[in-house]
């Protein structure tokens, strides 16, 4: 037909050397691969935990907004633009789950009645875990098959190779390529049974069949069909297992490459999978909206929308992303199916303030909030892989729209990673940050880990070195004690039995021990500009005021002088 030359040529003839090759990459025309979304994620996440039954209406929300509700809810017209009291209205036996939340104190987030963006700060920790426990899972239900996660409650399934290999198991003949070469044809495909294996997306084009007056076990058949098949009953298996032993469900689309996979998914939600056949593929696409197509549902779109029907040149209307366009409208998608990696060079907790602190010592609040959101993550990242630790410790404060300043130092390794520790870094980059500043005026904090890297393969283990390590010290500490020396006043610091015996102490001994040394740096610099300030008779000889300094001094210098603005500059 002449409008499949348009559409990427779905019905190209398959070879031997298509089936037998494992390198064809985006190119292949036995490619499959699937989008599979985790239905109202964040709702389900909490009929998980709460044990609630399925039927029960249900919405999560976020201060204010709802930010998830589950499909019985959606029943009464419920949606995420809905107000709480207007759903309530609609609904009035609706279950509104407030997302766990964070606050100081606290170590981990937690389900508590007094939420108040002043003072807590949203934790979506549990959706994240549970989103692994997900992933994990359907990757050993599909071995062979390349997954994606594409966000937290999606991801693409490149069943590609492992369609192959069954295609092979299933019909040994096909491994012997005739005398003529493995560019010959494969011969006819046996018939396919699409039942139980999900929804297969009619041909239909302005109401008729594709291949009218033939049921569609009857339609031409191709060997793409069959992977295609194959993959279904793959993906099929594994959402039936997730929903089975995680209590999550799923749908997906089944198609050629991303782009249509995403697109067919919505098909039959929830609990449901499409499957949509390349000879489908002209006949799906022609009525679909632009705005509807990924990318396309912005500017791009609307001008598309508009010029389109015009005999216009795309390229000249368009420019560099008429090539796109002009592709995706035909189904056409060459990006690839990668697994990401779960190491993240970087993790971060921030805040954006409902009333900006003003009161520079309000800040430590804050700190020990995100603390302990840092210390949950990473020590969750460290259940996977006990090698990673971040390299140092950033501090960003931002006024208004103002760019952020920041902070940052070491991270020295700890074997027991506490709220503490991380708080105690926080709060020294904190006062280097506000300075001698006692009035300020932030409005986003934000503490983060920089430089996650893992120890090299082969390596001893740095908990194995640090504990030989504090094997050795302790085998001093009977005539030496800990010690180490000051870069800044040259002495040789020792860690006294007070401090050896202190209850409480989380930190390693020899870290605690800097860190209480450069608090002692810290407090003889205040000291220090206390008594840089010379009291002088005022105008009217009645009380002391502080002397003017030489200009050079008297504007404040980097951070402090940022923040000690007033708002109104």
């Amino acid at each position: 037909m002449e409008v499949h030359q348009h559409f990427g040529d779905p019905s190209l003839v398959i070879t031997y050397r298509h089936l037998l090759s494992h390198n064809l990459g985006v190119r292949d025309p036995l490619r499959i691969v699937a989008l599979c979304d985790s239905d109202a994620f964040y709702a389900a996440c909490e009929m998980v935990r709460l044990g609630t039954a399925e039927d029960t209406p249900l919405v999560v929300l976020q201060w204010d907004s709802i930010i998830a509700v589950n499909y019985p809810a959606r029943k009464y017209g419920i949606s995420r633009m809905s107000k709480v009291k207007d759903a309530l209205q609609k609904c009035p036996h609706l279950q509104v789950v407030h997302v766990a939340t964070y606050k100081e104190g606290a170590k981990e987030p937690g389900y508590w009645d007094d939420v108040d963006t002043k003072t807590h700060k949203v934790s979506l920790d549990y959706y994240r875990r549970e989103s692994l426990k997900v992933a994990a899972k359907f990757k050993d239900l599909l071995p062979g098959c390349e997954i994606e996660k594409a966000s937290i409650d999606e991801a693409f399934i490149d069943f590609t190779k492992r369609a192959k290999e069954l295609i092979l198991e299933r019909h040994p003949y096909l491994a012997n390529p005739p005398p003529e070469g493995l560019d010959s044809p494969l011969p006819p495909p046996p018939s396919i049974s699409w039942d139980g294996i999900g929804h297969l997306i009619p041909s239909i084009d302005e109401g008729q069949l594709f291949e009218e007056g033939k049921p569609v076990e009857e339609m031409s058949v191709s060997w793409h069909d069959v992977a295609l098949s194959i993959s279904a009953e793959l993906m099929q298996t594994a959402r039936q297992e997730v929903l089975k032993t995680l209590g999550y469900s799923t749908s997906a689309g089944i198609a050629r490459n991303k782009f249509l996979a995403k697109l067919s998914a919505s098909d039959k939600k929830p609990n449901n999978q499409s499957i949509l056949r390349n000879s489908v593929i002209p006949y799906y696409l022609k009525p679909l909206p632009f705005q509807k197509i990924r990318y396309l549902g912005g500017k791009l779109g609307m001008a598309i929308a508009k010029e389109y029907e015009a005999s216009t040149d795309m390229q000249k209307s368009f420019g560099e992303q008429a090539i796109w366009v002009w592709e995706v409208l035909r189904g056409i998608d060459r990006s690839e199916v990668k697994e990401k990696t779960s190491q993240n060079k970087s993790m971060m907790a921030s805040k954006n303030l409902p009333k900006p602190i003003v009161d520079a010592k309000d800040g430590y609040h804050w700190i020990r909030v995100l603390a302990a959101e840092l210390a949950l993550r990473l020590n969750d990242a460290r259940k996977q892989d006990p090698r990673i630790w971040p390299k140092a410790i950033v501090l960003h404060a931002r006024k208004g729209y103002e760019a952020a300043r920041s902070k940052q130092a070491p991270f020295p390794f700890v074997r027991d990673l506490t709220v503490d520790i991380i708080a105690n870094h926080g709060d020294r980059l904190w006062r280097e940050l506000v300075g001698n500043a006692q009035s300020v005026h932030v409005s986003a904090v934000q503490l983060s880990f920089s430089g996650i890297e893992a120890s090299e393969a082969g390596q001893r283990q740095i908990e194995d070195f640090l504990q030989g390590a504090k094997r050795t010290r302790v085998e001093d500490e009977a005539s030496e004690g800990l010690s180490f020396t000051c870069s800044r006043c040259g002495k040789v610091i020792r860690q006294t039995d007070s401090i050896r015996s202190g209850e409480g102490s989380e930190a390693d001994p020899l870290v605690k021990l800097r860190m209480e040394h450069d608090d002692f740096h810290y407090a003889q610099d205040l000291a220090k500009a206390d008594n840089r300030m010379v009291l002088t008779p005022d105008s009217a000889g009645e009380r002391p005021r502080p002397a003017k300094k030489k200009k050079e001094n008297a504007e404040r210098q980097g951070i402090e002088r940022f923040f000690g603005r007033k708002a109104s500059d």
